[in-house]
């Protein structure tokens, strides 16, 4: 019935898919841009199984790295005891031996399901010597289940205030253009900005969230078109 269905209605199918496989495998490209740059100890935070969903590893995005490990916390796409996998709940206190254990902390979209936001922030930035890397929803639909809930949705000046905050310059923001997708905001801060202006790519970001409102609100008119569209289509 699956195949039925995808094959005699492609175009929805395929919208749907789109609106969150477009950023990430954009997020992805943006992360091959600057993964080779660091050397030394590398974490994915609530990596789950460390998948990039188009096939591949994220730890095989840092070729030069000396060390790479993984956390995940207890739930659906959690901690399953792996190898080299660490227990890591981010909203309680960070436990003494993460502490500055890391040269980059990397996570992809996991603070928007987690209530105490601020001290999951804090947790990552105190893990790392050097460098974070985020990707976070700026617009994206809602999702969850009895594991996990999805709270909150974050601005460009949201991000460079909580980086601050807990001492590090943002050093690289983007963002994806994708109008009939979820916009992601990839964000790299660091303890030493010094050190990464001539390594870094240059990147054109926007300074207000201007276009990026525009984009989230285009994106709201194309659910809405979508959502009308399957109601016809298969009488929901």
């Amino acid at each position: 019935m699956r195949y039925r269905i995808r094959s005699l209605y492609p175009f929805p199918m395929f919208f749907t898919d789109r609106r969150f496989r477009l950023p990430r495998i954009w997020s992805n490209g943006e992360l091959n841009k600057l993964a080779y740059l660091f050397h030394g100890d590398i974490v994915n935070i609530s990596a789950w199984k460390d998948e990039d969903k188009q096939g591949g590893k994220y730890r095989d995005y840092f070729v030069n790295a000396k060390t790479y490990s993984i956390t995940n916390y207890p739930g659906v796409r959690g901690y399953a005891g792996r190898d080299g996998e660490i227990f890591l709940d981010l909203e309680a206190d960070l436990p003494d031996e993460l502490k500055l254990k890391f040269d980059l902390c990397y996570n992809h979209t996991t603070l928007e399901h987690i209530f105490d936001m601020k001290t999951a922030f804090a947790s990552i930035c105190d893990m790392s010597r050097d460098a974070v890397i985020l990707v976070l929803p700026f617009s994206q639909q809602q999702h969850e289940n009895e594991s996990y809930k999805d709270y909150w949705r974050f601005t460009p000046t949201a991000i460079r205030a909580l980086f601050m905050a807990n001492g590090f310059t943002v050093v690289y923001e983007s963002q994806n253009d994708h109008r009939n997708a979820a916009i992601y905001l990839f964000v790299m801060a660091s303890r030493h900005p010094e050190k990464w202006v001539e390594l870094l790519p240059k990147n054109e970001f926007i300074e207000t969230a201007g276009k990026l409102i525009g984009h989230s609100v285009i994106h709201r008119i194309f659910e809405l078109i979508q959502d009308k569209i399957m109601r016809r289509w298969f009488d929901l």
